[in-house]
């Protein structure tokens, strides 16, 4: 599991340190994290460090100080570095140390191999514009690409997008998250000491391991209805494919059965999909979950179901067209067991106020916003899915694919995460809905591993995307049981 914080919370991290004259300190460990971070980037490209062209834009504070420190050591490897001053000026002992080394100072950003950006930190909110566009180099971010905003990911047009971004301390959730996430790149994490001085993360984010670990592990004592069972009220006569989707990502994922509410027609293409499903049109049987509203369109006897499921008080998903009547159900069933699951525009929708522009921007802003206020979980869609509880926890995944804007996409991730809310009862539904991203971005990657894919093709992905995390649980398990 990955755990991040707001640049806020990390220069909190950092003030006990440095009232101590440990600044010094912090700065020679993240120069050396990011001078050995580009010495393995230039042997991935060129091999050998000697001769390789280094510049960098430097900022006048101690952004610009990391990146001096660590362009010195790369001159000391006999790397040609050079540096632009934004300011006019820079950290007085990082240019000392620079220029000791054979490092020159420019009047201009000179041909390189690599380009560090480093002229704004942490402390930076507002707008910012480079100096000049993009070079035509791989570019390395110190500690954040400059002009993005290290609490929410927020950055104006004109920000550089790194190759490859360098962050101290811990990593940041303006890097996961809005912009950021496509600005930053591949991200290394340099250890600065700040661990101790760190306070409940931010956000957290899955890992492999960790999604592995989520995962209902088999038991001896499973049948069919402890196993999990899923009630499923999706498809209308417009759109009946939705309940075919819905109820694929559901059976890939492991549920023990599903029961699906849906018109006749729809019914019978899910059955010849599916014949192990069990079809009503109005929900009947035992049930540990509910997943609402993929098709049901204005269907109007899907839309009592939608109310029945709402008011079970069993956790559920509610998606799609069962958003836009989601309001007057929650006045009397709101709560964390639900978790409901739009885009930005389906939540502008839902909340009014925020444009869709806006809540693109800051998500983890809105997500956490949403589930305040209307007293459910929120899974939002979007290049990384943000899930929210009403307390404020929040999960970041950025596992998906591009290929995952697809139509009927969302269909089968609402049938993952209705599974795993029917199965995996001892998860928290933040949780639940954090692992249900992880698994459909993963199950995006297989997918495209053979081109591209339209929503027909996530079910078989999903199986395959639990059964590797399966068997990486099942590997964790074994080597716990022989006390490695």
């Amino acid at each position: 599991m990955t755990e991040a914080f707001t640049g806020t919370q990390v220069r909190a991290a950092e003030t006990p340190l440095l009232d101590a004259g440990r600044g010094p300190e912090l700065m020679a460990r993240a120069a050396h994290g990011l001078a050995l971070a580009v010495v393995r980037l230039i042997r991935r490209e060129r091999g050998r460090v000697a001769g390789a062209r280094v510049a960098a834009l430097i900022g006048k504070g101690n952004n610009g100080g990391d990146a001096l420190f660590a362009l010195a050591e790369l001159a000391r490897r006999g790397a040609r570095a050079t540096a632009v001053l934004t300011g006019g000026r820079a950290h007085p002992e990082g240019l000392a140390a620079f220029t000791r080394a054979g490092g020159r100072v420019t009047e201009r950003l000179e041909e390189a191999d690599i380009v560090v950006d480093a002229v704004l930190g942490t402390g930076f909110s507002g707008e910012y514009a480079p100096p000049l566009p993009r070079p035509d180099a791989l570019v390395v971010a110190c500690d954040l690409p400059s002009g993005l905003d290290a609490d929410t990911g927020t950055a104006g047009p004109e920000v550089w997008r790194a190759d490859l971004t360098v962050t101290f301390g811990a990593l940041k959730t303006g890097l996961l998250a809005g912009r950021g996430r496509a600005l930053a790149g591949r991200v290394e994490v340099v250890d600065i000491g700040l661990g101790p001085h760190l306070p409940a993360p931010d956000v957290r984010s899955l890992d492999a391991a960790a999604a592995a670990a989520l995962l209902p592990s088999p038991r001896d004592d499973w049948h069919k209805y402890s196993r999990g069972v899923l009630g499923l009220v999706a498809g209308s006569e417009p759109y009946p494919g939705a309940a075919v989707l819905a109820t694929a990502g559901a059976l890939a994922t492991g549920v023990g059965m599903v029961r699906i509410v849906a018109p006749d027609a729809v019914r019978r293409l899910v059955l010849s999909a599916h014949p192990e499903v069990v079809g009503s049109s109005e929900p009947a049987g035992r049930v540990q979950a509910w997943a609402a509203g993929p098709g049901i369109a204005d269907d109007a006897a899907q839309r009592r179901a939608l109310a029945v499921a709402l008011e079970s008080g069993l956790p559920a998903v509610v998606d799609a067209s069962a958003l836009d009547v989601l309001l007057g159900l929650l006045e009397r069933s709101a709560g964390e067991h639900v978790v409901i699951t739009p885009h930005a525009g389906e939540l502008e929708r839902l909340l009014g106020d925020p444009s869709r522009e806006a809540i693109e921007a800051e998500p983890v802003r809105w997500a956490r916003a949403a589930s305040v206020r209307l007293g459910v979980t929120v899974l939002l869609k979007g290049p990384a899915t943000v899930c929210a509880a009403p307390d404020g926890t929040a999960w970041v995944q950025g596992e998906g694919h591009p290929y995952l804007a697809t139509a009927g996409s969302g269909d089968t991730l609402t049938g993952v995460l209705g599974a795993l809310l029917a199965t995996a009862q001892d998860l928290r539904p933040v949780e639940a809905a954090a692992l249900a991203a992880f698994v459909h971005g993963a199950a995006g990657r297989v997918a495209a591993e053979s081109g591209p894919f339209g929503a027909g093709a996530l079910a078989p992905a999903v199986r395959e995307a639990v059964s590797r995390l399966s068997a990486r649980a099942a590997l964790g398990r074994a080597a716990g049981s022989s006390g490695r």
